[in-house]
């Protein structure tokens, strides 16, 4: 195998990518294979539902072959296709905007773990007080993000579920890494306000 995690492993890595820019799908396939299970994992966590999750991923991919000639090796090769997943992911919402909430949103204000998360589940299942109050803040969250711009959701997601670096994401987001911080450090403050107004009204509902 010449490919370690999304880096390949150079001279492999400029031979493997030359083949791709050439039209081979062989190589194509051995060079996204070991990011299959890691983009299936994100698309299913952004869904909700792990059939949308498997088409995602499908148009995914098949996207990216199309257009692999964009991808010039100045961001890693998962951020550039996770990017190209939340496209998906969002022209998707756009046909279906009552999907059920996915498990990850929560995890986008615990971004340290949020990967452990995702690959670590806990084998027992939450308890029943513990999905009501799940369910709750899952709403919440949600509605939260869905009144978030194109621009700040994707800032959102590229750095806490895709866990992308600055350079990374700006890289992929065509704007320089001082656009993303100002991007991220909005997008964060607007999620805090509205999440906190959210509480606030249902505190006032409760009295």
């Amino acid at each position: 195998m010449v490919i370690t995690d999304d880096r390949l492993t150079p001279p492999a890595a400029s031979e493997l990518l030359a083949r791709v820019r050439a039209g081979d799908p062989r190589s194509f396939s051995l060079l996204i294979e070991p990011l299959q299970a890691r983009l299936l994992r994100q698309a299913a966590a952004l869904t909700g539902d792990l059939s949308l999750a498997e088409d995602i991923v499908s148009e995914t991919l098949v996207e990216a072959w199309k257009s692999f000639a964009r991808y010039n090796g100045s961001c890693q090769l998962s951020t550039w296709l996770y990017a190209i997943l939340l496209h998906r992911y969002q022209k998707s919402v756009r046909r279906a905007r009552s999907r059920p909430i996915a498990l990850a949103w929560l995890s986008l204000f615990e971004a340290r773990d949020l990967s452990n998360r995702q690959e670590n589940l806990a084998a027992a299942g939450p308890s029943p007080a513990e999905v009501v109050a799940q369910d709750e803040a899952f709403v919440q969250l949600r509605q939260c993000i869905e009144l978030l711009s194109k621009k700040h959701t994707r800032v959102i997601l590229l750095r806490f579920f895709e866990d992308a670096s600055l350079p990374d994401m700006a890289a992929v987001l065509g704007c320089s890494v001082g656009t993303v911080k100002s991007r991220l450090h909005h997008a964060l403050e607007k999620l805090r306000k509205m999440k906190m107004n959210l509480s606030e009204v249902k505190g006032d509902k409760s009295v």
